[in-house]
């Protein structure tokens, strides 16, 4: 009996490494979890692009702003000419932090009069500004103790700090654009992968296919309804989060609606590009599941700012969708930016669907085949 049950065991062994879907799930799943969330969850920045406006211009300012670089959390993305430029970069979604900093701040400093540094954040993501406002007080702190070289002294520099867009610091702006984001992709891109592979799976897929309508239409057929569904969706998050949490769309209703759809599109095409790869509802959600969800949750900046996040997550981040998407529905809710401060994000949104699509005809075509 017992060398029966060693022999059964032994057999499911075997079958169990050659099952590759098997092993993904075993050792794939708990490996991806593990590197994405150890690196992913984390407060820490790495250069996190600021503006400096330097009304002061002397050595002591020079000092203080190469001390800020120096800690390889903060990157001077250019030195303002006027305050009319402040909101400029942080509309457009590039600067992060705009730092002001007073006329004789050299003087003020040896003379240990007290400073008060105005810094200009972007709260449309709370968490983001205020662990970028901590590290910057840090080091406007470390920066007195290493130039006055007397720890006991009272700090003198004083940090102000100013939310635009979210001066409450509601944790709503931030996860209702995610929000989404993540509910479009869920049932766009999943649910239409599921629907054409159990087409196939059933066998029902070819019944169509000899049908007079073309695959083209047979495809249109299938993901229309969850486009219409999906759509609809977005309008009724969008009206929760301004009537139950108070998240206002500054900018054109037209705009992000037209954005919504344009997102919508690719999140379908997504979906088709994974049914057209799979043969059974199982590989859809598998794929859908670790390919999408995954990584759109905590490597689009939903969650976890990229910036945070090593240069392979950051460069990975950067062929989601939902990365993309999330800067829109932030810019356009948030920050009231026009067409022209979000072209760089549809220009890509539009060239993942082209691309997707193209993919998808190319393995369907030669399944046919």
């Amino acid at each position: 009996m017992f060398k029966v049950l060693l022999a059964f065991i032994r057999k499911e062994f075997y079958h169990i490494l050659r099952d590759k879907r098997t092993l993904l799930i075993l050792f794939g799943m708990p490996l991806a979890q593990v590197l994405i969330f150890g690196y992913a969850v984390t407060n820490e920045f790495n250069d996190a692009e600021i503006d400096i406006m330097d009304y002061a211009k002397d050595e002591t300012s020079e000092q203080y702003i190469n001390h800020l670089q120096s800690s390889g959390n903060f990157i001077v993305r250019r030195v303002l000419g006027s305050p009319n430029e402040m909101e400029e970069g942080m509309k457009a979604g590039k600067a992060k932090l705009v730092v002001s900093i007073p006329d004789n701040f050299s003087e003020d400093f040896y003379a240990g009069n007290s400073i008060q540094i105005q810094v200009i954040t972007d709260g449309s993501d709370p968490n983001n500004a205020n662990t970028l406002v901590q590290y910057l007080t840090e080091m406007t702190q470390s920066f007195q103790r290493q130039k006055r070289n007397e720890p006991t002294d009272p700090y003198t520099i004083n940090v102000a700090s100013r939310m635009l867009y979210n001066p409450q610091l509601a944790s709503a702006y931030n996860f209702v654009p995610g929000t989404i984001a993540l509910i479009l992709l869920i049932i766009c891109a999943m649910l239409t992968s599921l629907t054409i592979a159990k087409e196939k799976e059933i066998g029902t897929m070819e019944i169509l296919l000899v049908s007079p309508l073309s695959p083209l239409l047979i495809i249109l057929g299938k993901v229309a309804p969850y486009a219409l569904l999906s759509f609809v969706n977005a309008i009724v998050v969008i009206l929760i989060g301004f009537f139950v949490f108070d998240v206002p769309v500054l900018g054109s209703t037209l705009l992000l609606l037209s954005m919504c759809f344009l997102y919508v599109f690719t999140a379908l095409s997504l979906g088709i590009l994974i049914s057209t790869t799979v043969k059974t509802q199982q590989e859809a959600m598998m794929k859908s599941l670790m390919g999408l969800m995954m990584p759109s949750m905590l490597l689009s900046g939903f969650i976890f700012p990229l910036a945070s996040m090593p240069v392979v997550l950051e460069y990975i981040g950067k062929i989601i969708p939902a990365t993309y998407f999330i800067r829109i529905l932030k810019g356009v809710m948030l920050r009231g930016v026009g067409l022209n401060f979000i072209l760089f994000e549809i220009a890509v949104l539009l060239a993942m669907t082209l691309g997707f699509l193209f993919l998808s005809w190319r393995n369907f075509k030669i399944r046919l085949e």
